[in-house]
């Protein structure tokens, strides 16, 4: 039986992959998160960190935060799985961040180049934007009178189920290097998918797309953050809204 320490494992995606990986029946999984005994660890301060990694052969890592502190928080567990002797390290990354200037984006690049540089056997797998994320700033835009939208961007969402039982599977095999990216099953435009939101919640509120400025906006508009060629999901938009809007 190996043994697969899930890093944010109480997360959107860490949850799941957590709960997949425990009903293989294959595994010890632990699950590591600032909050979680006996694994309550700050990645960015990588106090108890040893003590958490100690005879793991696999480490997940999907703890991440937009809010900053993930090149350290890598840093401290790349360290900590070369003196465990971990074999395996996974990280889950985002589609486009080697194309989109996107502060948050140039964060991901770097954490996935220390991890090809960590010495470490490695596995990096892209995707698009969770399903969650994309209804989370739609419901964001709704609270004003108006939708704001960026203009001329599409998204591509996926279902985060379909992501955990795919990072479940490389955590289970051989370090793979890049992997092929993961995208949702269809390319919308930011207008389309707040119009089936609204649809689905029962809202009513007119869209205004917005013409923005910057590198980073146009790396968007260019598509950077799509992989058509890569629509390998399987659960659309809309029947995502129908799971969380059952009655409306």
């Amino acid at each position: 039986m190996t043994t697969i320490l899930v890093t944010g494992g109480t997360g959107t995606l860490g949850r799941l992959v957590t709960e997949r990986l425990r009903s293989e029946g294959e595994h010890e999984v632990r699950v590591l998160s600032r909050r979680s005994r006996p694994y309550a660890v700050d990645l960015r301060e990588g106090t108890g960190l040893a003590e958490a990694v100690s005879g793991v052969d696999t480490i997940v890592h999907c703890a991440s935060s937009p809010r900053g502190g993930d090149e350290q928080a890598a840093r401290h567990l790349i360290e900590a799985a070369r003196g465990a002797g971990v074999r395996h390290l996974v990280y889950i990354s985002i589609v486009g961040v080697d194309r989109v200037p996107l502060g948050y984006y140039r964060t991901k690049l770097a954490v996935e180049r220390l991890i090809e540089e960590s010495w470490l056997g490695w596995t990096v797998l892209r995707t698009t934007q969770f399903h969650d994320l994309v209804l989370r700033v739609l419901e964001g835009s709704a609270t004003l009178p108006v939708m704001l939208l960026p203009a001329g961007v599409a998204d591509q969402p996926i279902e985060v189920s379909e992501v955990a039982a795919r990072l479940a599977e490389l955590a289970a095999g051989a370090p793979a290097g890049r992997v092929p990216d993961m995208g949702g099953p269809e390319v919308h435009t930011l207008s389309e998918l707040a119009r089936s939101y609204l649809r689905a919640s029962g809202r009513r509120r007119p869209l205004l797309n917005a013409r923005l400025v910057g590198r980073a906006y146009g790396g968007f508009r260019a598509g950077g953050h799509l992989t058509p060629e890569r629509a390998v999901g399987t659960v659309t938009f809309d029947q995502f809204l129908k799971g969380r809007f059952p009655s409306a």
